[in-house]
């Protein structure tokens, strides 16, 4: 088995792009021992404040946005980070030749329960002589040079894309490094799993409702299979699961928040993780165009999201 190092440097990924997953991974295996030391660190609990979406802010929120802002504005191949925690960009190194944009930890409403949390990023290649701004993020999700995501949970995963599929990887504690352990992830066209917020029912689309109804008659109904539903309530833990078994994942438009047409994130969750589901031979949607072809308005933009399983998104679309 080789190490996520050696991976990298067998890769057709740039050096400088090599020394970002780098930086990134080996601060989100800190982010991992601080998870793992939970209340015996003191380190659970609410922070106090709001960030820049609304949300009441988690102390690890903040702990994990400072660690993995610190050391990636200490990488001299990053030319400013994004953050979902953040108002505005960071300017890193002026001469850097990449952005980061990642979600600290995507699900830390889980953390008090000791359920499943993560972190998101997405990497762009941007090289320039001035300092950076927004509108240099402002590209779509096509044009990423990488992707991933490292899941907290029973063991700490890594799953990541530079545009060559996706790879897997494992931490070994012992060894403090991610070891691949699965290659050419592929998720299935077909599936008889979907993961949707059932509560927001009231609010979707008529067209919505009806897909989702149908999926839950089952084999008595128009779809003539039956369907499991699954919800982990953290987007990181949901996809981990399509890309491991399979499944359907939606967050769709509702009417709840006129102000906001989706609840997750362009810039921080919907582009890296479609993708990494197409790189996996899945689809990822709107309930109007393809994610990655986006065209983004600004870094905290929201969309509706759709991904999983090729043929279902598209029956899902159909509706």
């Amino acid at each position: 088995m080789q190490t996520l190092a050696q991976v990298l440097k067998a890769s057709n990924a740039p050096a400088a792009l090599q020394d970002v997953l780098t930086t990134t991974t080996n601060t989100c295996i800190d982010i991992c021992e601080a998870l793992h030391k939970g209340s015996l660190a003191g380190i659970l609990g609410v922070a106090g404040n709001e960030n820049v979406q609304g949300e009441e802010q988690k102390k690890l929120d903040v702990i994990s946005n400072d660690m993995l802002k610190s050391d990636l504005m200490n990488c001299p191949a990053v030319r400013a980070v994004a953050s979902e925690e953040e108002d505005d960009i960071v300017p890193a190194n002026t001469d850097g030749e990449y952005l980061i944009a990642f979600d600290p930890l995507d699900g830390s409403s889980n953390i008090d329960i000791n359920a499943m949390v993560g972190t998101i990023f997405s990497i762009y290649h941007d090289q320039s002589t001035q300092p950076a701004t927004e509108a240099d993020f402002l590209k779509p999700g096509s044009e990423q040079a990488a992707a991933g995501y490292v899941l907290y949970g029973p063991s700490c995963m890594l799953v990541l894309s530079t545009g060559e599929g996706v790879n897997m990887f494992t931490l070994d504690p012992e060894k403090g490094e991610f070891v691949e352990t699965q290659t050419g992830i592929a998720v299935a066209k077909d599936t008889q799993e979907f993961a949707i917020n059932m509560s927001n029912q009231r609010f979707w689309s008529s067209n919505m409702q009806s897909y989702v109804e149908d999926l839950v008659a089952g084999k008595e109904g128009p779809r003539e299979k039956n369907f499991n539903m699954r919800w982990v309530a953290a987007m990181v833990g949901d996809v981990h699961r399509i890309l491991c078994r399979g499944g359907i994942f939606m967050y769709p438009w509702d009417s709840k928040d006129p102000s906001k047409p989706g609840k997750l994130r362009l810039m921080y969750e919907a582009n890296p993780m479609a993708m990494l589901v197409e790189q996996s031979g899945g689809k990822a949607h709107t309930h109007t165009q393809r994610i990655l072809d986006i065209q983004p308005e600004g870094i905290h933009q929201r969309v509706p999201v759709i991904l999983g399983a090729a043929n279902e998104v598209d029956k899902c679309l159909s509706y």
